[in-house]
């Protein structure tokens, strides 16, 4: 999921650019810098349920993969 996570990062590299620069902003910028703040944290909060998701994933077609080799290996001894 290299996309996702390369929009992940551009986006924290940009919201941190901003946030250095957002005092000398006006107040209507500030404003909403403030509403984008509070949906920044859901974002993270889903961004790290889908990374989660992707290493579950992941696990289970390793354990998929294991499975599968075993049952083969178990069914040529019989």
């Amino acid at each position: 999921m290299p996309d996702f996570d390369d929009l992940v990062q551009d986006l924290k590299r940009t919201r941190d650019e901003i946030r250095v620069q957002i005092h000398l902003a006006s107040k209507e910028a500030q404003e909403e810098w403030e509403q984008l703040e509070s949906r920044w944290s859901a974002f993270e909060s889903k961004a790290e349920l889908e990374k989660s998701a992707k290493d579950v994933g992941d696990a289970v077609k390793i354990l998929g993969a294991e499975l599968k080799e075993a049952l083969t290996r178990i069914r040529k001894a019989l």
